[in-house]
């Protein structure tokens, strides 16, 4: 079995829900993208990379689109995960700790959003969420001066994944944004 049908069956049930407060759009979902050689390399002691962008489409074009990289490390004694958003443009590296398994992937998701002021709340969309575990071989610098650079984030996305490198999709819709149950989305 190749490692794109794995992670196709173990994505099946798993579900993505968008939650709407007006302004910006996040997701829930159950993903468990700290698994397999990712989830070893970090039980081991060694941080992984995961690059996660969440794009908003109406048709087959992305309307809106955010890309974030976080972080997650394993602490051996107390057995329990540590996440850091990487910064980009100006705003402060964000990072916590002592977290389960399923409370790092949860505060990934909490904490890439994109924003829909501008966007008709009447019309469908589709929410299509893609997460790949960094390999360690990115062609093009992430870090710049300021934090991380968004141009490298869309670089990444604009590549098909390698043949080896753990990726998630999982997409929802269509769906009009004034349909979602409104929730409170924590302010950054």
């Amino acid at each position: 079995m190749t490692v794109a049908c794995a992670v196709s069956m173990a994505l099946m049930g798993q579900e993505l829900s968008p939650l709407w407060d007006g302004r910006e759009l996040k997701v829930s979902s159950r993903v468990q993208f700290l698994t397999g050689r990712s989830l070893e390399s970090v039980r081991n002691g060694r941080a992984v990379a995961f690059d996660i962008q969440l794009s908003l489409l109406r048709g087959t074009a992305a309307t809106v689109r955010a890309a974030e990289r976080f972080t997650i490390s394993y602490d051996l004694w107390e057995e329990k995960f540590s996440v850091a958003r990487l910064s980009r443009d100006q705003s402060p590296r964000r990072q916590v700790s002592h977290l389960s398994e399923e409370g790092a992937a949860a505060w990934c998701f909490d904490n890439i959003s994109v924003p829909t002021a501008t966007l008709d709340p009447d019309a469908p969309y589709t929410v299509h969420l893609e997460v790949r575990a960094g390999d360690g071989r990115s062609s093009s610098p992430l870090l710049g001066e300021p934090g991380v650079s968004l141009t490298a984030l869309i670089d990444i996305f604009s590549r098909p994944a390698r043949a080896q490198q753990q990726k998630w999709n999982l997409q929802a819709g269509p769906f009009r944004l004034r349909d979602i149950q409104r929730k409170a989305v924590e302010a950054k």
